[in-house]
């Protein structure tokens, strides 16, 4: 939808996983890549909504997100701190926007000590374990619901997977983990929780005001294109948005206008998330007819078992040099002719789980951060499939 790592890629997307063990959260979530360049259009004083198109019918998610209050009444709003102006005037010079609407509406952002708080790591000793994280997002009820977004949404998927390579079961379990099927999209104000990261990012922890300072400027730059009023969107703890839990970096730079209507809506539009989804993993390297990941027996601990999981998820190793280091492949995987990686899945106390990634499998975790995130989403996903 929170692990946010180095701003060199985007993504999305920060919901679910956002709150689960540090193996599949926040220092594991891509940060969206650097500022696009600028906008051209200058906003009005006063945020209007520009003219749209006569919208045609959307495929809205079967039960709509119930909005959690995110807006504290009473929590300080920010005012024009000196802080505040010289990031509104930077942004405005930027992006050319209007100086003293982008103040306006960042004096009545307000900090939110939650967004602090949920923003902090997991507690030191606190175990991965991939069990626990696969039965948290496969079971009957998600995978219930995964079934009826499917039928819904069935037209959209294929076209999707038509256009992208992406498979439709990946693009349902991606949705059922980031927003159990927009159910759970967030409810916190995005422009109070931006700014709360950016200007009261809390101490405990690496330092990632930067990175939410930029995502706060596409913020207001997606709500001038598209004329939102900044301060109604509502999403996760860091910013994320819609049933994709896009970032407004990601929106700005991988959403797409999947129904036609003229703009993008990740909110009140399945299908502009399921294009969106499968143009975001598209750009980040998805292979058409790629198996994400192979069945795999790693070598004994040792040196060889070392030396394969020493660049973790990033595809390393040809299926010769596996099969030189004492891992054995699948049959199916001995002619793979891309790299491969050795994934490790920690059990708790119990013995870790391996499976040998491909491309496509680190395309995944280009979404998000992290090997259990990848691995709940691929087998939501295939659990989705079956039951239809």
């Amino acid at each position: 939808m929170t692990r946010v790592p180095p701003a060199a890629l985007a993504a999305t997307v920060l919901c679910a996983a956002l709150l689960l063990p540090a193996a599949a959260g926040a220092a594991e979530r891509p940060a969206g890549a650097s500022p696009q360049p600028a906008a051209g259009a200058k906003a009005p004083s006063k945020a209007k909504p520009r003219p749209r198109p006569a919208a045609k019918a959307k495929q809205r998610p079967k039960s709509p997100a119930r909005a959690v209050p995110g807006h504290i009444v009473g929590a300080p709003a920010y005012g024009l701190r000196d802080d505040i102006r010289t990031f509104a005037a930077g942004v405005a010079g930027r992006r050319g926007l209007d100086a003293d609407w982008v103040e306006q509406q960042l004096a009545q952002a307000r900090r939110i000590d939650s967004v602090q708080k949920l923003m902090m790591p997991a507690p030191a000793g606190t175990a991965k374990d991939w069990g626990a994280y696969h039965d948290r997002f496969v079971e009957p009820r998600r995978i219930t619901a995964g079934a009826a977004f499917w039928q819904v949404n069935a037209e959209a998927l294929q076209r999707a997977e038509a256009r992208y390579g992406v498979p439709a079961a990946l693009i349902v379990g991606i949705v059922g983990v980031e927003t159990y099927y927009g159910r759970l999209t967030g409810g916190f104000r995005v422009l109070d929780a931006l700014a709360t990261l950016s200007f009261d990012f809390p101490s405990g922890r690496s330092d990632r005001s930067g990175f939410f300072r930029s995502e706060l400027e596409e913020f207001l730059v997606l709500c001038q294109r598209e004329g939102l009023d900044p301060q109604v969107p509502r999403g996760s703890f860091a910013g994320a948005m819609g049933l994709p839990q896009f970032m407004p970096g990601s929106i700005n730079r991988h959403a797409i206008d999947f129904d036609g209507d003229g703009r993008i809506d990740l909110t009140g539009s399945s299908t502009d998330a399921i294009g969106s989804i499968a143009h975001y993993l598209a750009q980040f390297g998805w292979q058409p007819g790629m198996p994400a990941t192979f069945a795999v027996t790693p070598p004994p601990p040792g040196e060889d078992l070392q030396a394969l999981l020493g660049p973790d998820i990033l595809p390393s190793f040809t299926a010769a040099q596996f099969a030189e280091r004492g891992a054995v492949l699948a049959p199916e995987a001995r002619d793979h002719a891309g790299p491969l990686a050795l994934v490790l899945l920690d059990n708790g106390g119990r013995p870790p789980t391996y499976v040998a990634g491909t491309q496509n499998f680190y395309a995944i975790t280009r979404y998000n951060w992290s090997s259990y995130y990848a691995m709940a989403v691929l087998a939501l996903g295939e659990a989705v499939a079956r039951a239809r």
